[in-house]
């Protein structure tokens, strides 16, 4: 393994009291499906996935992340029930707000034009914004008994987000390495 580089991703935080709720559903899933992946980092929507990063160089990286956060505006999002990437994944659904799926474009284009970070998974699918609540270690038995649950449960939450989140991962878990606020 290099040590010399570290695992990043870069994502928008929910405010506190959403966290709280997610992580309350998060906490749910580990105690009755047994899946506790989703606990290894707090309730996010991703917008950049996981890469890989020269530590030495994380100057530049928020650099840039900074740069970008300046162009960026206060974002509107709005959480209504729940979805699933059958049958691993299910999620607190995060509608497709125009504002929020360009936020996401324009990332990406500005993380490979300016740093030649590229998820070539991102780049043959189409953008899903969504806030997991289960996944990787939920298995195909439990996320069908838990789909049935959570399926027509309602959930409902607008919220509004000022800041890009770069994440890092410890080697045990994600966590908060800064914060970049928006223009507005």
């Amino acid at each position: 393994m290099d040590y010399s580089k570290r695992r990043f991703f870069i994502a928008l935080l929910p405010p506190q009291e959403v966290q709280e709720i997610a992580s309350k559903i998060q906490h749910y899933f580990a105690e009755v499906y047994q899946s506790k992946a989703a606990l290894k980092s707090p309730p996010h929507i991703t917008l950049q996935p996981p890469f890989e990063w020269e530590f030495s160089n994380l100057s530049n990286l928020e650099e840039q992340l900074q740069k970008f956060s300046q162009t960026q505006y206060t974002l509107s999002l709005t959480l209504d029930g729940f979805a699933a990437f059958k049958p691993r994944v299910i999620y607190m659904n995060v509608l497709k707000m125009p504002d929020l799926l360009l936020m996401q474009k324009d990332l990406m284009f500005h993380l490979e034009s300016e740093l030649q970070i590229i998820d070539p998974v991102s780049k043959s699918r189409p953008y899903t914004p969504h806030l997991t609540v289960a996944f990787r270690d939920l298995t195909k038995p439990n996320f069908h008994q838990a789909w049935t649950e959570f399926q027509t449960k309602e959930l409902y939450f607008e919220f509004s987000v000022e800041r890009l989140t770069l994440l890092i991962h410890n080697g045990k878990m994600w966590e908060v390495q800064q914060q970049f606020l928006f223009n507005s």
